[in-house]
Formats: structure tokens, sequence, C-alpha cells
């Protein structure tokens, strides 16, 4: 008996949190962090689920795009689509029509990673188990074959990839065990949000350090005087000994970066994200370049691996960002672990949005079992709001994200939840 999958819905999902400043930074505001979500099912009744974040306005842009992709999804079947993913997810990526609108960047690509994301949610649904522990559970050969290594032949290949994880298949339960016992280190961005008072920025940071958390990032770029009042009031909560991270969200041109962190640079900071464009593969390394001692991050608005390879290969960053919902699923993320593993750089995820701490986890899980198998100098970003949205939501147990356990890639959203906050018919809008 087949197992076609037979219904695509989509909801324009949102939050009001511009009304607390939450997510608001340098270049944003007035965040109104947002969902387009995605259901598939299947006839036999297999479910599976995904979205892509947005910060309100043109969230209905990414559903109208997920709906777009309609044809391209109604009828597989899911035992074929196991079979072979990288064929589903390929037809997305070179659909001669909707790749014009591309190609692989932006809303469409974004909208394709949701329905793909979603049905990696539903294979790992069927077979009992969580999304890292689907992957880590392959073989090496069925794990590199559902990588995309489609224009990164001059740097990557998937027969050097195939050496990378055959290298770590002997040890990869220990890293498991490791990971069961422990979790993967966390980062915080939860204190450091533009829009917070001093107080609050105080408060926060404590409680960061009572929670277990090493790592703290704050938004930056509005004023210079600003910046070093808000990091000096950071500093005389955390000490020393917590590393402590900048975000510029893009604010700065290329020459004001380097001048602007440098009169941050006594604060003793881990890395500086997003300090300009990103798309100047060579603004970033001459800011990488000139800023000795801080390290250059950036990936959160990559747009698709090639970029990723330009700015890896090239050493204009020195800490790799991936985001779950920028990327076409998990296929093509995985190439962009590959890249940064080969050239020794670390990834540690952007999760600054709804569903993104739930889906990167596993991730930066899978990495760390089948790719990197290393923790040092890993971290992946956590903010500590909307998880009570997800039936599965992310655990954070002293500073460490806690593998996931159940089944799916822990993004399945309450159906109240939705249906409170759907935009602008929900109970959530209608009193606005």
């Amino acid at each position: 008996m087949s197992n076609r999958i037979i219904s695509l819905r989509t909801v324009d999902v949102r939050f009001p949190t511009s009304k607390s400043s939450y997510g608001s930074d340098a270049t944003n505001s007035d965040p109104d962090y947002s969902a387009a979500y995605v259901s598939l099912e299947t006839e036999r009744g297999n479910r599976g689920f995904g979205l892509l974040f947005t910060i309100g306005r043109g969230n209905d842009i990414c559903c109208a795009a997920i709906e777009a992709m309609r044809d391209l999804v109604i009828g597989s079947d899911l035992d074929d689509i196991k079979n072979d993913i990288y064929e589903f997810y390929n037809r997305f990526r070179c659909d001669s029509q909707l790749r014009w609108l591309g190609p692989e960047k932006g809303v469409v690509h974004m909208a394709a990673g949701a329905i793909v994301n979603a049905v990696w949610d539903m294979w790992a649904r069927d077979e009992g188990k969580p999304v890292w522990r689907l992957l880590t559970d392959f073989t090496p050969e069925q794990f590199v074959s559902c990588i995309d290594f489609r224009y990164l032949g001059d740097v990557i290949s998937a027969e050097e990839a195939l050496d990378i994880v055959q290298i770590n298949e002997s040890s990869k339960h220990e890293r498991i065990s490791e990971l069961e016992k422990y979790g993967y280190p966390a980062y915080t961005t939860s204190p450091g949000w533009m829009g917070y008072s001093d107080d609050k920025l105080k408060i926060l940071c404590q409680e960061a350090l009572e929670q277990g958390f090493k790592h703290i990032k704050l938004k930056v770029g509005e004023s210079l005087e600003r910046d070093k009042k808000r990091l000096t009031l950071a500093r005389s909560v955390i000490g020393d000994d917590v590393k402590l991270m900048i975000d510029a969200n893009q604010i700065w041109e290329v020459d004001q970066a380097i001048d602007w962190v440098s009169e941050l640079a006594s604060f003793d900071l881990w890395f500086v994200e997003e300090p300009t464009c990103p798309d100047d593969v060579f603004g970033h390394k001459k800011i990488r370049d000139k800023l000795k001692g801080i390290r250059v991050a950036t990936g959160e608005h990559c747009q698709n691996r090639v970029m990723f390879k330009q700015l890896i290969s090239n050493d204009a960053i020195d800490v790799v960002q991936i985001d779950s919902c920028r990327l076409c699923s998990i296929n093509e993320i995985l190439s962009v672990y590959m890249l940064a593993a080969k050239y020794g750089k670390p990834v540690c995820p952007h999760a600054g949005g709804i569903g993104l701490c739930e889906y990167v986890q596993h991730l930066s899980m899978i990495d760390y079992v089948r790719i990197s198998a290393s923790l040092t100098n890993r971290v992946i970003e956590y903010v500590e709001y909307l998880h009570e949205h997800f039936e599965d939501p992310c655990i954070i147990r002293n500073g460490s994200y806690m593998p996931p356990m159940s089944p799916g890639f822990s993004i399945k959203m309450f159906p109240e939840s939705i249906e409170h906050y759907k935009f602008p018919k929900g109970k959530a809008w209608a009193k606005n």
C-alpha cells in the first residue's frame, strides 16, 4: 500500500513580542516573532511539522511561498522519500519555475526548507526517534548521501565528507552518551536585548549565571557610549570568567565596525556577530584581519551554502553561525557543518526566534556525533521565551541543551497556541 502525502496546511502564526522589546536590536526595534507554520499528512496518517521564522510583516508572503510548492509535495510517497530524501529535497531546489525567484535564496528557499524539514520530522516520528538520533543512526554512506554538495566541489567533495564521518563512526556512541549525560553547551542572549533597561540587563545577567550559562551575548550598535555602559554593567555582574559576546545585527560599515569594536576591546569580547552586511565576504575578512584577538562571527542571514563556502574558505570569519530556517533544510545545513569541519571552524548556531532553539539543538548534536566530534568553542544560542507553545520544547540544564528524546524535530506546536496567535484573526491579535 502506498503512503502518499495528501495534505499540506500552512498557518501564519505571530507573537506580539514587540510590546516588551523582546528581540530588539540595533536594526530591528520592534520584532513580532512569527512562524510560517506547515503541517503535512499522509494517507496512512503520518504527520510532519515544520516552520520558517520571521519577525512579523511578510510572514504571510512566506506562507504563500509554501502554498506555491503544494504540487511538489502532494502525491509524494513517504517510503520513496526515505529511500532517497535527497531527490525529494532536490526537486525544490531545481524546480524550473520557482528557481527563478531565487535561485536558492530568499523566501522561496526558506519555504522549501520548511517543507523538507517537515518531512524529516515525519520520517523521525515514523521511526519513533528524535531527528538527531535518526541521522546519527544512519550508516556513513546513507548520512553523506543526504547532503547537498552542489557548487562546493572545489573546496569539499562527498568523498572527503565520507572520510570525516567514517573516522568518527567507531567513537560516536561515546559522544551520544556524553550528550545524554551532560547536554550541549549553550549561550544566552536573553539579557541583552537593546530595548531592555539597565536594571533589567543586570537582573537577567544574574539569572543567567544562576542557570549555569558561561557565555552571554549583548546587542550593540545603537550608541558607543551606551554600549560601553551596558558592557560595564554586564561585566560587573558576570565577572571575568564568563565569555561575553556582542551582536551588531549588520548596523556598521566595514571601517566603522573596526573602529567601534576596537573601542570595546577592553571588555574582553569573545566574538562580534554580524558586524556588517552579511553578504560582504571581503568586508568580514578585513574586519577579522584588523580585530586581532576578537573573533568574527556571521551566518544568521547567510542565504545558502555557497555564501558559506566563500566566508569559510577565504578565512573571512572565525565562528560559523547557521540559521535552521534560512537554509533549505537539514540537507543543505549539513553541508555547512562539513565545510566548517574541514576548515577547523566551530559552528555556533543562531537561535533567537520562535522554534529556532527547538530546531538547532538537533543539528549541533548531529554535528558533534558525526562530523566535528568536538565541543571546543562550540555553543548554541538560547533565548528563554515562547518554548511553552511546543509539545516537545527544548530543555536547558546547567547552561546546556539536553538532547531531545521524543520522536520528531521538536517543532510541533500546540493547536491551541496556533489558534490563539494566528494572524490576523487569533485572539492575541483581535485585541490590537
